[in-house]
């Protein structure tokens, strides 16, 4: 590899694992965060007007960022330059940058410095990339699984735009993964696979949105079954759970066993019953499930089962939703863990949600009751004169801050809908 590193060893790229062979290299080929990349998105408009700026994308590992940022170089005709945080220090940039100076003035050619995990370089690391983000010696582009508002210093970004990379979803994965099967000159399509329905199934569920998960597992379990007389290789179950070094679990995350199992863990938690909300918990992250789904089923939980009875779970489910967030997993499943056993251990009471259902079928039943006069705010002369406003008692006025006067409607009058 000469100066400016023009071509990768082919036989390199060859012996890549799959996940790397077949990195999409357009927007077109790529899979995923459309909210970012998809028609008339922000980072699109960016790169296809050539007005990109440094980055930070923020997401879960195997979300795409590295092969996002290998794109914009190539769709900007770009240099791209890749070091990780852990192996590379602040001599490593300075030479990038003297690259990025000469191959910027003899051939006009700007330069994309990538960052793996940007969040292990310390502040003087960081410091060290300022001077060349501002002056547009280099086009920084950092890759975090760790919020960069804690770990990535104030300077640097000021002078970033972060975009946030979301999980992949289940359709996402497994429309990935069988386009590496059928990919004869990058993927797997040299070999004839027939892969079941079930093991596909676990293989998506157990890579957790982690599409390089996904594909080494599938990689490792076509090499390593025999091909029948036929030359077929069948990746059954029994292959997959091989490959994956996890054994299946009966949790169809797009199936009735998702619901059965999220039903049995919201009635433990109901039922008051700890161990139980833990276990049906630890089938859940066990075989995949997205922590966001149950971080926000039990945030429903706190306030529909628990509500006033405790109004410090609404608290802790909402803090176990934003841990997931800022930690991600495996780690956030101490969070929910947490989460779920304060929620199953709660007093309980599902009083404000029998209110609303009840205060919803009145509604329902009478539609438009007019407000009565004295809620209305006169905010015009007309208003006033009309009456909004008249006989209204300001609470405040009276002792304790409390005064009897109607707030419903006439026709509703002495309803009750809230119990506790």
């Amino acid at each position: 590899m000469d100066l400016f590193g023009q071509d990768q060893d082919k036989e390199v790229k060859k012996q890549a694992p799959l996940a790397d062979r077949i990195r999409p290299e357009s927007l077109e080929e790529f899979v995923g965060q459309d909210h970012i990349v998809g028609e008339d998105k922000i980072l699109r408009k960016m790169m296809n007007k050539d007005r990109l700026a440094s980055l930070i994308f923020w997401g879960p590992p195997g979300s795409g960022k590295t092969t996002l940022a290998r794109i914009i170089a190539h769709h900007t005709h770009s240099h791209f330059v890749q070091f990780s945080a852990v192996a590379s220090g602040v001599a490593d940039v300075r030479r990038v940058v003297k690259e990025a100076q000469a191959r910027l003035k003899l051939y006009g050619q700007k330069t994309i410095l990538f960052v793996d995990e940007i969040h292990r370089f310390n502040k003087a690391q960081q410091d060290a990339f300022l001077p060349y983000v501002e002056d547009g010696t280099i086009i920084l582009i950092g890759a975090t699984t760790e919020n960069p508002s804690f770990e990535v210093i104030g300077p640097l970004l000021s002078r970033t735009r972060i975009f946030t990379l979301e999980r992949l979803t289940f359709k996402e994965i497994k429309r990935i993964v069988e386009r590496a099967i059928k990919d004869k000159k990058k993927g797997l399509g040299q070999y004839k696979i027939e892969i079941a329905p079930e093991a596909l199934d676990l293989i998506i569920n157990v890579s957790n949105g982690d599409a390089r998960v996904a594909l080494n597992a599938v990689e490792i379990a076509t090499e390593t079954s025999e091909p029948n007389s036929r030359g077929i290789r069948h990746i059954d179950l029994k292959a997959s759970e091989a490959a994956l070094q996890s054994k299946a679990l009966l949790y169809d995350k797009a199936g009735e066993e998702h619901y059965n199992v999220i039903s049995a863990f919201i009635k433990s938690m109901r039922g008051s019953d700890p161990d139980a909300a833990l276990y049906w918990l630890a089938r859940m992250t066990e075989a995949g499930e997205d922590p966001r789904f149950i971080a926000r089923r039990m945030i429903i939980f706190a306030s529909e089962d628990v509500g006033n009875a405790d109004p410090q779970a609404l608290s802790v489910a909402t803090a176990a939703a934003q841990a997931v967030e800022f930690v991600g997993m495996p780690e956030a499943q101490i969070n929910l863990a947490q989460a779920a056993t304060y929620l199953a251990s709660a007093p309980k009471s599902n009083a404000s949600y029998q209110g609303l259902l009840a205060a919803k079928e009145d509604v329902g039943r009478t539609l438009n009751l007019p407000v009565p006069l004295h809620l209305r705010n006169p905010v015009t002369s007309l208003m006033k004169r009309l009456g909004y406003g008249k006989d209204y008692k300001y609470p405040h006025a009276f002792p304790q801050g409390k005064v009897e006067q109607e707030y419903l409607p006439k026709e509703l009058r002495k309803r009750k809908y809230y119990c506790p």
